[in-house]
C-alpha cells in the first residue's frame, strides 16, 4: 500500500476540482525546489531503451501528462521529478478564461474514468507564456492553443495565432487543440475549410513543431479531411485522442449522465483505434491519449502506432507512481518482445 492509497479516500471526499488544485498546488509548491531532486531519485525511471526521438524533440521516455492538468503552466518540473517524460500545458487561450460553472468535473469511480465541462479555464496566454519564460525544464514541454470563447468562428483563425505569438519561443512543441468538447463553438472547427485556415495562419507565425488534437467521435471522412492537411501544411505530428461525448453503455457510474467530455478507461478501446486509424495514414508521430492506467494500455498503443503515450485520468485514480509503474513495465515489455527500444514497437501491429 502506498501513500497515495491511504489518502486518496480522503481526496475523494473531497470535490474532484477541490482536489485537483490541491495536488496542482502541492506540485507548484515542489516546482524548481529541492524536493523536486528528492521526487527525481524516487519516481524517474533511467532506460535507454525509452527514449523516443519525435518531431526534432528528444523523450526520456515515452509516458507524459495530457493537456488539462496544469493549465496554468506552474508545475512542469514537478511533474517531470514524478517521472514523465514530457508535460503538455494548457488549453490555453488568447485572454484569460473562467471556465464553465461548478460543478464541472465529476468522478465515474466504479467505471475509472472522468467527465468534464471545464471550458478552457486558463490564465491566459501572455501569463502562460511568462511562468514557461521562467521555466527550467530538462524534458519537452508543449504547449496547448485553444480558441478564446469570446471569439466567433470565422475569426478563429487569428485568435489561434493571437495566442501562438504570446507563448512563441516558450515551448518546446504547440498543439492545436480543435476537438475540446466543453469550450463553446470549437468542435465545429472540425471541418476542412476551418482547419485550412487555422493551421496556415499557424505556420505562418513560425509555430514549430506543430501538432494537431482530434476528437474520437469524428467520423472517418473528417479524420481523413484532418490528416491531409496534416501533410498539406507540413504539421509535425498528431495527438490522439481528446475526450468523447459519447457514452458507452456499459458504464455504471450515476454521474454517466453529466454533460461533458468522457476520460479514462471506458475510452481505452476507442481511443488505440484511432491511433491505429491515424497512424496507418500518415507518416508523422503519433501521441496516443485516452484510458491509459498500465503499461499493457500504454504498449497497445505504441503497438499501434503511437510514439509517445500521455496520461491524466490514471494519474487521478493510481496517483504520482503511476509514470514510474507505466515506464518500469514498458521495459518489461519489450524485453519480453525482443524489442531494442520503444521506437522498434511503434506501429508494429500495423
Amino acid at each position: 500500500m502506498t501513500l497515495y492509497d491511504i489518502a486518496k479516500p480522503l481526496l475523494f471526499q473531497l470535490s474532484p476540482e477541490t482536489a485537483h488544485w490541491l495536488a496542482h498546488g502541492g506540485l507548484h509548491v515542489v516546482d524548481g525546489t529541492v524536493l523536486e531532486a528528492i521526487l527525481k531519485r524516487t519516481f524517474v525511471v533511467e532506460d535507454e531503451r525509452l527514449e523516443v526521438s519525435a518531431f526534432g524533440q528528444e523523450f526520456p521516455n515515452p509516458i507524459g501528462v495530457a493537456a488539462g492538468f496544469d493549465k496554468t503552466g506552474q508545475a512542469p518540473g514537478a511533474l517531470q521529478a514524478l517521472g514523465f517524460g514530457h508535460v503538455e500545458v494548457g488549453g490555453i487561450t488568447a485572454e484569460p478564461q473562467e471556465g464553465n460553472p461548478r460543478p464541472r468535473v465529476f468522478r465515474l469511480v466504479e467505471d475509472e474514468a472522468i467527465i468534464n465541462r471545464m471550458g478552457l479555464n486558463n490564465p491566459g496566454a501572455a501569463v502562460l507564456g511568462r511562468r514557461l519564460a521562467e521555466t527550467d525544464v530538462e524534458h519537452p514541454v508543449g504547449v496547448n492553443l485553444g480558441k478564446s470563447e469570446s471569439v466567433p468562428l470565422r475569426e478563429a483563425a487569428d485568435d489561434y495565432r493571437e495566442t501562438y505569438e504570446r507563448v512563441a519561443g516558450h515551448g518546446d512543441f504547440y498543439v492545436v487543440n480543435i476537438s475540446c468538447p466543453n469550450s463553446t463553438g470549437i468542435r465545429e472547427l472540425q471541418n476542412r475549410d476551418s482547419m485550412a485556415d487555422i493551421f496556415a495562419a499557424l505556420t505562418e507565425a513560425g509555430a514549430s513543431p506543430l501538432l494537431v488534437k482530434l476528437s474520437p467521435d469524428l467520423p472517418e471522412p473528417a479524420v481523413e479531411d484532418a490528416l491531409d492537411l496534416v501533410d498539406e501544411y507540413d504539421l509535425d505530428g498528431v495527438v490522439a485522442t481528446n475526450t468523447t461525448t459519447d457514452r458507452p453503455k456499459n458504464l455504471s457510474s450515476p454521474d454517466r449522465v453529466e454533460k461533458g467530455g468522457l476520460s479514462g478507461k471506458p475510452l481505452e478501446d476507442e481511443a488505440t483505434e484511432m491511433v491505429r486509424f491515424v497512424a496507418q495514414r500518415t507518416d508523422v508521430p503519433v501521441i496516443g491519449v485516452g484510458g491509459v492506467f498500465t503499461a499493457a494500455d500504454a504498449y497497445r498503443k505504441i503497438r499501434a502506432g503511437a510514439s509517445l503515450v500521455q496520461i491524466y485520468t490514471s494519474f487521478i485514480y493510481r496517483g504520482p507512481t503511476v509514470a514510474r509503474n507505466v515506464n518500469r513495465g514498458l521495459a518489461t515489455l519489450l524485453e519480453r518482445d525482443g524489442f531494442d527500444s520503444v521506437e522498434d514497437a511503434v506501429g508494429v501491429d500495423l
